[in-house]
């Protein structure tokens, strides 16, 4: 038996069922879980929960999240990222830093957001990508989410690097669609890693290459005991 907590790096591509998965597998754990989903265009910080720490998932999901990322300027999609449908392009070479960080503070602190339709989210029991796949569009009520922090640090060409903290519920790549609405030019996210959960951070992350290579006794040398992995997350 393995209970407690791991946490994983996720490469690009991967869902967080994936990894959930291919350590259940790996491992032969039979409860493997995780406190957060990152969608496949997403890299970095994955809690892996492992065993009877499955029950801490709604507690550790509820932490505030930090990201690193990149937006690119000129371009809509109907999954507010580039793995989506570009609805809509728009000239973006006008748009100055200047311009992007005093618009980045309309964005901050309690703000509604409408989630995309390209979601997790369920409409009458049905996931709202799966409608989204059909060519279906519903009705999504806004929800409150809290932007702490919204850093628009540089601009290369038409991609703007940015830092974010934010709280449960927080969808990065619809906050950037927005922003790139407010801007005029339109927007949608080109890349995202976490970097934060709470109080875990990626130093002790442990790459899937990496996991391929450990012995269970390695393994379970990188997992946070429950009790510890609770106070770690803590905020």
């Amino acid at each position: 038996m393995m209970d407690g907590v791991l946490i994983a790096d996720k490469p690009q591509g991967w869902t967080s069922h994936d990894v959930c998965a291919f350590v259940r597998k790996r491992f032969k754990i039979k409860k493997v879980g995780h406190a957060g989903t990152l969608d496949p265009l997403a890299t970095g910080l994955l809690v892996l929960l492992l065993g009877s720490a499955t029950k801490q998932s709604a507690a550790l999901s509820g932490n505030d999240k930090e990201y690193a990322g990149v937006i690119e300027l000129g371009t809509r999609t109907d999954s507010h990222d580039r793995m989506g449908k570009v609805l809509d392009t728009a000239p973006w070479e006008h748009i100055t830093l200047e311009e992007i960080r005093e618009k980045s503070q309309q964005f901050t602190g309690e703000i509604f957001q409408t989630p995309p339709m390209v979601s997790a989210l369920k409409h009458e029991g049905v996931r709202l990508y799966q409608l989204a796949r059909r060519g279906v569009s519903v009705p999504r009520e806004a929800r409150p989410v809290t932007v702490f922090e919204f850093n628009i640090l540089k601009k290369e060409g038409r991609m703007v690097h940015f830092s974010v903290r934010v709280s449960k519920g927080t969808y990065v790549r619809t906050l950037v669609n927005d922003l790139g609405e407010a801007l005029g030019c339109l927007a949608s996210l080109y890349d995202l890693r976490r970097i934060k959960s709470g109080l875990f951070n990626m130093d002790s992350a442990v790459t899937i290459d990496e996991l391929r290579k450990l012995t269970p006794e390695e393994l379970q040398a990188r997992v946070l005991p429950i009790p510890a992995a609770s106070t770690h997350a803590r905020l």
